[in-house]
């Protein structure tokens, strides 16, 4: 049986979101790090538990880099809502290095069009600098894990 790739990152998302607490980041600091860019949707939706699925695009040296997205959120969650986050993508060497699980605390609320600016990071020191807009009605604050993988 085959596990879809937005499932699977899901999956690893949740085990990292439950790691939280003694998970530290990579302090590996790139000589040569570059930088690239992102486009991807998100769909999310939940109620105390939710979660996130979605697919986009990285663009890195002139070359597209299709990638999957998944992740769960735990805490006050209610509703629904789809996003279009566009960005940067800095401190990388190689597409894969954007690949890989993002953990945030946040709040928010949207309620028809809103607007969502985010800074994340991974385990691999990929960062991403991220606005995106958003429809839907959701209100918001939790933890979210969000994991990011190539296709």
């Amino acid at each position: 049986m085959r596990i879809s790739s937005t499932l699977r990152a899901a999956a690893v998302a949740l085990t990292a979101l439950a790691g939280a607490g003694t998970a530290t980041l990579a302090t590996t600091t790139y000589a040569h790090a570059d930088s690239g860019y992102i486009d991807f949707n998100v769909v999310k939706g939940g109620w105390i538990i939710g979660g996130q699925a979605g697919g986009g695009t990285l663009y890195f040296h002139g070359r597209r880099y299709p990638i999957s997205v998944g992740g769960v959120s735990w805490g006050l969650v209610f509703g629904g809502s789809s996003t279009r986050f566009r960005g940067r993508v800095t401190n990388i060497r190689r597409p894969p290095d954007v690949a890989g699980v993002y953990g945030a605390a946040g709040a928010g609320a949207a309620v028809g069009v809103g607007a969502q600016i985010i800074t994340l990071r991974n385990e691999k020191g990929a960062t991403l600098v991220l606005n995106g807009r958003q429809i839907g009605l959701q209100v918001n604050a939790d933890l979210s894990g969000l994991a990011i993988s190539m296709r």
